[in-house]
């Protein structure tokens, strides 16, 4: 996962994804009267314009991953909401049990909540969105590795697919349709090839996600420079490989995000600090990336941590970890192209993950080190990015995500 922990870009052990910073606690930074709204309200409007029809609740969920095994880190998965018209984060509570909740993601239905279990014996944990707003675990099943770091639901809902980093290995879990939970796991696959990259010592297995077309499934590997794609049987849940896409020796992929048209997808890489346009065949399933990129961040040392792109696919935005800024780029030719706009400083230290609100006005920052989320607005006609009030602070925050 890069150097969080030691600043450098060698070793593979847990505690490198990890920084031990003073943060204040997201129970203490509860207040009462948090006007917490039911977890199953509707999504606000995907667009600006007035509609009539009853208005979208002032306050939605918003979830925040962090590592319950550092001594200053959160003691599990924060619960709260944030404002739709301000973007403020006001606190709820945290869900107990569940340990180094260091990534979440929701089931399409939005009515369960997914983590990862973060330590060698690794494990990803399923939570039941309750109407007073607390989740409720259902239980945690194995990876079959060590060191989950990302999570995603296949489309149908049925399966759920988690990447073990210090193993280099993707799983397969089925999902209970009923209630959400989460079976035995069905398969676990290992990146046995093609061979490590400069300075690392095995496969790293860092985000597993299903394309647009809904029929491959990805993942990125930073230990071997490496995107495979895969087939999911939907009945067995049982991953076949297809192909896979080298990066350059030294790239270290990280995440990637597709555009909107599901012809292409960029690709942040943690090691050289680049981005990368790929271009994504349908049919085949095959990735083929374009020439790395610049990040805006200048010579200093800084780590591309993850991308995201407009639900108009007009703009992309970077987090950068050590230069501490977003990266805004424009989006042209039809996804295959980015143009690098501005940098703007993220307001805290290590953003390690950031996500849109679902109508794509807010965008959140996970800032690890500074143990802090800042919220941004998002203007939908530039892209542009402006910092709104004062960051939320927060136990080493490395996942936030508003619902």
């Amino acid at each position: 996962m890069g150097a969080e922990g030691t600043g450098q870009q060698t070793g593979t052990g847990t505690g490198r994804r990890r920084f031990l910073g003073t943060v204040a606690g997201l129970g203490a930074a509860a207040t009462a009267g948090t006007g917490l709204r039911s977890l199953e309200d509707p999504p606000p409007a995907e667009t600006t314009a007035r509609r009539p029809g009853p208005r979208p609740p002032r306050t939605r969920p918003l979830f925040l991953g962090t590592y319950t095994s550092d001594g200053r880190g959160g003691t599990g998965v924060g619960y709260g909401t944030y404002d739709t018209l301000t973007g403020r984060i006001t606190a709820g509570g945290v869900v107990t049990g569940v340990a180094d909740p260091s990534y979440l993601a929701l089931a399409p239905s939005g009515r369960t909540l997914y983590a990862v279990n973060e330590r060698e014996e690794g494990g990803v944990t399923a939570m039941a969105l309750r109407p007073d707003g607390r989740p409720a675990v259902l239980g945690t099943r194995s990876t079959g590795g060590a060191g989950p770091c990302h999570l995603s639901v296949h489309p149908g809902g049925r399966w759920l697919l988690s990447a073990n980093y210090l193993s280099g290995s993707v799983a397969v879990h089925p999902v209970d349709p009923a209630t959400g939970a989460l079976g035995e796991r069905t398969d676990l696959v290992t990146h046995a090839d093609p061979p490590p990259g400069p300075g690392q010592d095995g496969p790293h297995a860092h985000q597993i996600l299903t394309a647009p077309d809904g029929r491959h499934v990805l993942a990125v590997d930073l230990g071997n420079d490496t995107v495979y794609t895969y087939r999911l049987d939907t009945s067995a849940g049982r991953l076949t490989r297809l192909s896979h896409a080298a990066l350059r020796p030294g790239a270290g992929p990280r995440h990637l995000t597709f555009h909107p048209s599901g012809g292409f997808a960029y690709l942040a890489n943690e090691v050289d600090n680049t981005v990368v346009v790929c271009r994504y065949d349908r049919r085949s399933g095959r990735l083929t990336p374009g020439a790395p990129q610049s990040t805006g961040t200048g010579p200093g040392t800084s780590f591309p941590a993850q991308i995201l792109v407009t639900r108009g696919g007009r703009f992309a935005y970077l987090a950068n970890r050590g230069h501490n800024s977003l990266t805004r780029y424009a989006v042209e030719a039809g996804g295959a192209r980015l143009r690098l706009l501005d940098t703007v400083p993220v307001g805290g230290d290590f953003p390690r993950q950031i996500a849109f609100s679902p109508d794509q006005r807010w965008l959140f920052a996970a800032n690890q080190k500074s143990g802090s989320v800042t919220v941004f607005a998002v203007d939908a006609g530039t892209g542009a990015l402006r910092r709104t009030g004062a960051p939320f602070t927060a136990p080493v925050p490395v996942c936030v995500l508003p619902r």
